[in-house]
């Protein structure tokens, strides 16, 4: 049994690891702490974050991820900017409104994007391995569905013919950024 520490104040993203890490693995959570995010790829940012929380933590296995939402027509933002990207202490209704508003005279061929996750995994302080997925998609002129967080109401995934915010979260985890990530890590960890 493997006793995994999970480095995020956001509980949604708490919520979706919890759900899939199996029987073979314990996840708790770290008590909150304020970590900085200067990075400037989603890597480095995941790797600041998991040094802080095992700074605050000591635990033997803990991970960090940083993650958001990349528009080709906006030259990849909002990326590492994501959670801010209307500004300090903005809510998820900010930044949706932000992007339609940025994107509004963007044709829908151009409307492009993609979801990225890269997680950092540490042992003892260390870091032993980075895991990265990715989800591409379209971003709608207005939100679709009351499901998922984020910026998933708006991000149309065509496999699916919908948004991550009208699909059940076990259904996300499956097409997700964040899924492909952390089931990539668990592969990797559960192997050694």
């Amino acid at each position: 049994m493997v006793e995994l520490f999970c480095a995020t104040s956001n509980s949604h993203k708490l919520a979706e690891f919890r759900a899939s890490c199996g029987d073979s693995v314990i996840m708790r959570k770290c008590p909150v702490t304020d970590c900085p995010e200067t990075g400037d790829t989603f890597e480095a940012n995941a790797l600041q974050k998991a040094a802080c929380y095992y700074r605050a933590v000591g635990a033997e296995w803990l991970f960090a991820d940083d993650s958001g939402l990349a528009v080709d027509a906006l030259g990849g933002a909002p990326g590492i900017l994501s959670a801010r990207f209307a500004g300090p202490g903005c809510s998820d209704d900010d930044n949706n409104r932000l992007l339609v508003r940025k994107l509004e005279t963007v044709p829908e061929v151009d409307r492009t994007a993609r979801f990225i996750c890269a997680i950092a995994l540490l042992r003892n302080g260390r870091l032993v391995a980075t895991f990265r997925g990715e989800a591409e998609g379209l971003i709608l002129r207005a939100p679709t569905g009351t499901k998922g967080f984020g910026y998933d109401p708006l991000f149309h995934f065509p496999p699916l013919g919908t948004s991550f915010g009208s699909i059940d979260r076990d259904l996300k985890w499956l097409h997700s950024h964040r899924g492909k990530a952390f089931r990539s890590m668990m592969d990797w960890l559960l192997s050694k």
